[in-house]
């Protein structure tokens, strides 16, 4: 038997060193990889190409989405060389754990049906501030089969492409909903018990950390939308959930003030209460905040997904940094 062939797929946009730390950090064992940018103005492109990577442009005549920077990256290793039998997905941000390529092979060629493999992403600097802190521990998710992985994961290519890769016009949540499809043809997703990549998610400010839950119920939303039907009710939950904490109850005690005077004000509690609630199930105080409090972005978001689909208008990019 031959040793199975592992290329990469790396995509960013004005990254800098983070986008340099990730090319430094890509194992031997990976044969060759692609780096696609997305309109980078900080000579992104001449750093892939330093490391000895191929570098190409995303053509941005259409709006420019994560999801199609990997499928262009994809399509680019299919023509330009030796076709691979696994893609590691990297995102521009990340930085691969020198032993992750050897354990994440070894899983995922055990067994033919596992169509993707991801490990434990942590943050570079969990301390720099408590967004940093907080998105280190989402990134702590169950071991065993998963339903979905996030942006970087190791994918068998034969699944990718009974699939149809990325869907290209999802500006996020493009990850869960490819392994939706996935699931829905017969494969699996795992998340083993090993270190993967080092994230930068670099958010010091609050107004970072709105964008990013607003992007989140963004995704939520599309997710529902398009899969949200019995069996799958994809990101249902997530988004009623939003709805309910970020739009229904604070529109019911203004309603309430209106008809009964100011003593539905007392509903206001109802959000330190959940807080509290949070802590009691043993949350730190910290985390419960933010989550809380991450309904109103994330209803935002869920909003102007709505919006945007009923009006027929264009979707741009939900940035955070």
């Amino acid at each position: 038997m031959t040793e199975p062939i592992v290329a990469a797929v790396l995509i960013g946009r004005n990254e800098g060193d983070r986008l340099k730390a990730a090319l430094a950090a890509l194992p031997k064992d990976i044969s060759r990889a692609v780096y696609v940018d997305s309109g980078s103005t900080d000579g992104s492109l001449d750093a892939a190409k330093a490391a000895g990577v191929d570098g190409i442009t995303l053509d941005l005549s259409s709006p420019f989405t994560a999801a199609r920077a990997r499928n262009t990256g994809v399509a680019h290793l299919l023509r330009s060389g030796p076709r691979p039998d696994f893609i590691q997905f990297i995102d521009g941000d990340c930085a691969l754990d020198p032993n992750w390529t050897v354990t994440a092979l070894a899983a995922i060629t055990a067994d033919p049906k596992r169509a993707v493999v991801c490990g434990r992403r942590r943050e570079r600097y969990p301390d720099d501030s408590v967004y940093n802190w907080l998105i280190d521990r989402e990134w702590n998710s169950p071991v065993g089969i998963a339903k979905a992985c996030g942006g970087d994961a190791l994918i068998r290519l034969d699944a990718f492409e009974v699939v149809g890769g990325y869907p290209d016009d999802m500006i996020a949540g493009e990850e869960p909903e490819m392994c939706v499809r996935l699931r829905q043809a017969g494969w699996t997703i795992e998340r083993i018990e090993a270190e993967m990549t080092l994230h930068d998610a670099a958010i010091t400010t609050f107004s970072q950390w709105w964008r990013r839950a607003r992007r989140a119920g963004h995704a939520y939303a599309e997710g529902a939308h398009r899969h949200g039907a019995k069996p799958e009710r994809h990101k249902v939950t997530e988004t009623r959930r939003a709805l309910a904490w970020g739009l229904l109850l604070p529109l019911a005690i203004v309603l309430g003030a209106l008809m009964f005077g100011p003593v539905a004000l007392f509903g206001l509690l109802i959000w330190p209460l959940q807080i509290l609630r949070q802590k009691l199930k043993g949350r730190p105080w910290a985390e419960a905040f933010f989550q809380t409090i991450g309904k109103f972005p994330e209803t935002s978001g869920i909003l102007e997904f709505h919006w945007k689909r009923l009006r027929g208008g264009s979707v741009n990019l939900i940035e955070y940094k």
